[in-house]
């Protein structure tokens, strides 16, 4: 986009974190935070990157629906798992703790799994598969969201996007890391699309009417979030292209997220009290680690893994295609391209500006679309 203006990672850092801060999450957690943030900015995930920081976050604390000091309880401990309660804290920080948890259960014992009930939105799970596959193990992780998918043959949102993530370490310069919905696209995707002007792909929704909804990314959204439209699982409507293997996976991460914890789940999820009220989302996640160094090693892992990446990226490629890739790898490309900095479309000029000057953070913080 030609009216994208460039700020620097070490400006756009410290201004996150430190709005962070102003809204009454800790320093240490207010960088955790606006590392999970801004990462995803960085490899190219717009859908969940500062475009949410402003109605996700600094919102939803504002509204006192989300707790800006994250209390975890660790409800049950063992050995190789533990359950968490997040009690309404800030989901980066609820996750970022969960998959550490995970990670330390594995070094020692081979494998790790940690569930967690009453948390908020986490952010963007692969930085958490990231963070396992960096510690040499492969990792998982998934986490349940408010209902805005149907089952197959439905049209009511029964359950959430529900990410199934998986890492695994590798000899490259990027670990394998393939993160994305059950569904074939996510709400944030939807809100970007309202925020830049674009419409929905054919296919990605369908209206309680049973028919697919296109067009105006907005009043899709809007019907959305009103009931009368849903996303469609990974596959598509009905069963002929496969919908019923994303209704499946989504339904796994919903269980996995409600089931061990017994956390809430489905409708539950939706953020509203009986007498439509804001309150906090209740959301579950499970992160999982598995140690290599417990098989035949870390050096063998990254070195066969490898190995596997690159013979398929070696392959037949179809007439036309200049490249296959391998997930992480795309990532890893756009965040060397933006090196420099985060490219920040106009709209969200004017509400990072907006947050900057409610602070009072004008002076410390000069924007490069102020000149």
């Amino acid at each position: 986009m030609t009216d994208c203006k460039i700020i620097d990672w070490k400006t756009i850092t410290g201004f996150v974190t430190e709005a962070f801060v102003r809204y009454g999450v800790p320093e240490a957690d207010a960088a955790i935070c606006a590392d999970v943030l801004l990462e995803a900015d960085r490899r190219g995930i717009e859908s969940h990157g500062v475009n949410r920081f402003k109605p996700i976050y600094l919102d939803r604390i504002r509204a006192g629906v989300q707790k800006p000091v994250t209390q975890l309880e660790i409800l049950k401990d063992t050995p190789t798992t533990a359950v968490i309660d997040g009690h309404d804290g800030m989901g980066q920080v609820v996750g970022v703790r969960g998959m550490e948890m995970a990670i330390r259960k594995a070094k020692e014992y081979g494998m790790g799994m940690v569930v967690v009930r009453n948390s908020c939105h986490y952010g963007f799970a692969g930085y958490y598969t990231d963070m396992a596959a960096r510690a040499g193990c492969v990792g998982m992780t998934g986490t349940n969201a408010r209902p805005s998918v149907a089952p197959t043959w439905g049209v009511e949102g029964m359950f959430g996007t529900n990410p199934l993530t998986l890492g695994v370490p590798t000899d490259e310069a990027f670990d394998f890391n393939f993160d994305c919905a059950t569904s074939i696209t996510q709400n944030g995707k939807i809100e970007y699309l309202a925020r830049i002007g674009e419409p929905v792909q054919p296919g990605t929704i369908i209206g309680d009417d049973g028919e697919l909804v296109t067009g105006d990314a907005d009043a899709a959204l809007r019907r959305i979030r009103e009931g009368r439209a849903a996303l469609t699982t990974v596959g598509g409507v009905g069963e002929a292209l496969g919908g019923y293997k994303g209704y499946g996976f989504a339904m796994f991460v919903e269980l996995l997220c409600a089931a061990l914890a017994d956390g809430d789940y489905g409708k539950a999820l939706n953020g509203k009290n009986p007498d439509g009220s804001r309150c906090a989302p209740k959301l579950g996640h499970f992160f999982i680690a598995i140690d290599t160094g417990h098989f035949l090693g870390e050096d063998v892992c990254r070195r066969k893994s490898g190995e596997i990446l690159r013979s398929v990226r070696a392959s037949k490629r179809m007439p036309g295609a200049e490249r296959i890739y391998t997930a992480g790898e795309k990532e890893y490309e756009i965040a060397l391209k933006r090196a420099d900095g985060l490219p920040v479309n106009p709209a969200m000029q004017e509400e990072l500006s907006g947050i900057r000057d409610e602070l009072g953070l004008a002076a410390k913080y000069p924007f490069p679309w102020d000149r």
